[in-house]
C-alpha cells in the first residue's frame, strides 16, 4: 500500500512563546496532506466544486498527539485512505519526526453537494483513484 507523503517545515506562526506546535495546528498540517493527496490524483478542491458541484467536508476527526513539534523541525504528513463508501471515506494521516511519530489522525470525509451541502454518492473514478493509496484489500 502506497501513503501519500508531503514534507513541511514548522515555522513560527505555527507555534506558541515556547516554540512547541500549537495543537490546533496539527489540523493545517492533515489538511494540506489531504488537499495534496487529492491533487495528486487529480481533483482539486475548486475544479471539483466548479466542476462537479461537489466537495468534501470533515465529518470527523480522531487526533493522537503521540509526541511534541517544535520551532524549525521538518515534518511529514503520510496519508491513506482505510474506508471508501457510497458518499464517505476516511483518511489516516500520520505525522511524523524523521521516524519519530508526532500525531496520528484518522479523519471522515463525506461528498456533498455544494449548493445543498447533502451527502451524495462519489463519482466512481474518484472511489477508484483512492484505490492508489488505500489500505483496503481487494
Amino acid at each position: 500500500m502506497t501513503k501519500h507523503k508531503v514534507n513541511f517545515r514548522v515555522y513560527y506562526e505555527d507555534t506558541d512563546a515556547g516554540g512547541v506546535v500549537y495543537h490546533a495546528r496539527y489540523l493545517h498540517f492533515a489538511e494540506r496532506g489531504r488537499t495534496e493527496l487529492l491533487r495528486s490524483l487529480g481533483y482539486e478542491n475548486q475544479k471539483l466544486c466548479d466542476d462537479e458541484g461537489l466537495v468534501f467536508v470533515v465529518r470527523n476527526m480522531d487526533v493522537h498527539f503521540i509526541k511534541p513539534a517544535r520551532l524549525d523541525d521538518m515534518l511529514s504528513v503520510e496519508t491513506s485512505v482505510s474506508e471508501i463508501k457510497n458518499s464517505s471515506f476516511v483518511m489516516n494521516q500520520h505525522l511524523k519526526r524523521g521516524e519519530t511519530s508526532i500525531c496520528d489522525i484518522n479523519v471522515l470525509l463525506v461528498c456533498v453537494e455544494y449548493q445543498s451541502f447533502k451527502p451524495v454518492r462519489m463519482p466512481l473514478s474518484i472511489k477508484e483513484a483512492f484505490l492508489k493509496y488505500s489500505e483496503i484489500i481487494n
